[in-house]
């Protein structure tokens, strides 16, 4: 055992600690995060175990472990007249790993000018998005900042019917409440992370947040407020995308996402089709 222990690195818990805590991060990407079980999802080699309450026997799995031991066990136990004799070693059960639903969260600026062409070409990606939300067991939701404060406008849902009736007519203009936007996309992550769905987050806009949470306009504080909540979004292990629709891409955009530890795109005069291929992208990678 001392030698055993000798031979351990020092740091082997770190780093499986990190390990977990990267998977973790990165959970969303290409399907929804997996979790063990024994009633549905892919099936899993299956594995020695106790029979207890929920547990499924695979039964010629433990027909194939017993099988080997016959000849010995029929010597050891002549009197015995079965056709087969199992021991509690042999017993394997059933596996499965079940994966969650994909959730993506559009966070749209509807403010400024461009709003109306922003929002246009957001409800097109998630209406093309959804057109196959059912083959990649998909859901969309969006929400949009403008004014003083976010709004969910689509909760999470499969449902290109729903989707097109809530997404019309959706007005844009005012100022720039990046950080309300950051926030309601984190509190909708989360809801859905209870829901059992995996989320993913996709930013877009096209230039800095200009109206604090407070409602005031107030830049720097702003600023500020969605720097915080962006450094959340990462300790949140929520995958996350910042695409930049501005004519010229934006450095501070491009920071915001080196703080979420999110991809950054650059996607000037985005149609519907470049910007659902791009998410789906994002999504698969």
């Amino acid at each position: 055992m001392e030698a055993a222990l000798a031979a351990l690195p020092r740091d082997l818990l770190e780093a499986l600690a990190a390990g977990r805590a990267a998977r973790a991060a990165t959970s969303a990407g290409g399907t929804g995060a997996e979790q063990g079980g024994n009633r549905r999802g892919r099936p899993l080699p299956s594995r020695p175990g106790r029979l207890q309450q929920g547990a499924r026997i695979d039964l010629v799995a433990t027909l194939r472990a017993a099988a080997p031991w016959q000849p010995l066990r029929r010597r050891q136990t002549p009197d015995r007249d079965a056709a087969l004799l199992i021991r509690a070693a042999d017993i394997r059960l059933k596996r499965f790993r079940e994966t969650s639903d994909r959730v993506l969260i559009f966070a749209v600026d509807a403010s400024g000018s461009a709003a109306f062409a922003r929002l246009a070409e957001a409800k097109g990606a998630i209406e093309l998005l959804l057109a196959q939300a059912y083959a990649r067991r998909d859901h969309v939701s969006l929400l949009a900042f403008k004014g003083h404060r976010a709004e969910l406008l689509l909760p999470p849902t499969r449902s290109l019917v729903q989707t097109k009736r809530r997404l019309a007519g959706v007005p844009g203009g005012g100022g720039t409440p990046l950080a309300s936007g950051l926030q309601l996309a984190l509190a909708t992550a989360a809801q859905a992370k209870q829901r059992g769905l995996t989320p993913t987050i996709a930013l877009l806009t096209d230039g800095r947040g200009n109206i604090a949470l407070d409602g005031t306009a107030d830049r720097p504080k702003a600023e500020e407020e969605a720097t915080l909540l962006a450094r959340q979004i990462r300790l949140s292990a929520t995958p996350a995308l910042v695409i930049d629709v501005a004519n010229r891409p934006q450095p501070s955009l491009k920071t915001l996402a080196q703080i979420m530890d999110a991809p950054y795109l650059a996607l000037p005069r985005a149609d519907a089709r470049r910007l659902s291929a791009a998410l789906g992208e994002a999504l698969e990678s």
